[in-house]
């Protein structure tokens, strides 16, 4: 989906929650205020934060669609992830309003007054709900915007709200026990929780977030689709919002290659990336394998055994042993679970340089940044 269909998209599906969040918030009042209901009225105020949201929700597609500019020139895409924070902060100032008022009404509580309309509305508000929640989401989700997939899942939430409304609204008739208060407390702590979880969910992206899988493995099938490259490493991506991403990669190609066949190689791999995978690689850097020898691949047995009495170790990658030189060069790519990630690198190499004294050791220690 290019950009501006992106953005109508988002526009058009923030529009249709304005305007179905702003419907059911005059219902919900009427009814809070008939009843003396105070779940319904802060569930009523809740669908005023919904239509807020996508307020801005829109507002921020229509910033980040901006074109580039010297100040940004990879854009604007990720205001969209600073939208969703407002969103999220937004919903945590109505659960914390929320359950302020509704510990109010649990130190001097109000009998509430249901009417067969009244429920009928709340049911009819349920429906509306889920509706929206599934339609907004399942866009979201197609034009990858945090802010639309937030909106959904909240409206998802409101349904399973507006719902137990109707459950203590059961209770109260059939048992005159009034539970408005604990409801209304229970709906504000839901509603902290969901607005904590998307805010924890948007600052990660702000922070930058290891590459997804399915893109970072559609990147290395591509790149390891020309015959010169026999292998892929390195690859890391940069966010710059839902729908730009730029990146670099190691690649091994064979050590007799040329400049004149690199350059054109590199440029290939660019182009074609690009184009199957909206990924702009901005740096290619090469390993050059070298060419088989006795000392080469026993120096490789050897690290590899090494490597896998270790636990944690995911890869090795760019080896070369020159038996003329003495140099042994490695990078080693450890799992960030790993307690100690530098101290198992250390023990790999301490192992190995007590089998090769006279060589120099020259390994890195690489970050585990892609899933392939």
């Amino acid at each position: 989906m290019n950009d501006l269909n992106r953005e109508k998209t988002i526009v058009r599906t923030g529009v249709l929650g304005i305007l179905a969040n702003v419907f059911l918030a005059g219902f919900k009042a009427a009814v809070g205020l008939l009843t003396g209901s105070i779940a319904v009225t802060l569930d009523a105020v809740n669908n005023l934060t919904d239509a807020l949201s996508s307020v801005i929700t829109i507002v921020s597609a229509k910033l980040a669609g901006k074109a580039p500019d010297k100040m940004h020139p990879y854009g604007h895409g990720r205001i969209e992830y600073l939208s969703a924070v407002t969103i999220a902060v937004i919903i945590l100032y109505a659960g914390i309003t929320s359950l302020i008022e509704s510990v109010k009404k649990l130190v001097q509580p109000v009998t509430p007054v249901y009417t067969p309309s009244a429920l009928l509305i709340i049911a009819v508000a349920v429906a509306v709900k889920i509706a929206l929640g599934l339609y907004v989401r399942k866009t979201g989700a197609r034009v990858r915007s945090d802010s639309l997939i937030a909106a959904g899942k909240d409206a998802l939430l409101d349904a399973v709200i507006s719902a137990s409304t109707l459950v203590a609204a059961g209770i109260f008739i059939v048992w005159h026990v009034s539970t408005e208060a604990w409801l209304a407390a229970a709906i504000s702590l839901v509603i902290i929780q969901s607005g904590i979880g998307m805010l924890r969910g948007s600052v990660s992206s702000i922070l930058g977030e290891r590459a997804e899988g399915e893109l970072a493995h559609r990147v290395r099938q591509t790149i390891l689709a020309f015959s010169e490259v026999s292998g892929v490493y390195d690859l890391i991506l940069h966010n710059y919002g839902p729908e730009s991403h730029t990146g670099s990669v190691h690649i091994e190609v064979p050590g007799q290659m040329t400049a004149d066949a690199i350059d054109p190689l590199e440029r290939a791999i660019t182009e074609r990336v690009y184009a199957e995978t909206g990924v702009a690689l901005t740096g290619i850097s090469i390993y050059a394998k070298p060419a088989d020898s006795a000392f080469s691949e026993k120096v490789f047995d050897d690290l590899r055994a090494i490597v896998s009495a270790e636990k944690g170790v995911l890869q090795i990658h760019g080896f070369s042993a020159d038996e003329k030189t003495r140099v042994i060069r490695f990078d080693a790519v450890i799992d960030f679970d790993v307690k100690n990630r530098e101290a198992v690198f250390a023990e790999i190499v301490s192992k190995l340089t007590e089998k090769y004294p006279d060589c120099r050791i020259a390994p890195v220690l690489d970050a585990d940044v892609t899933d392939f």
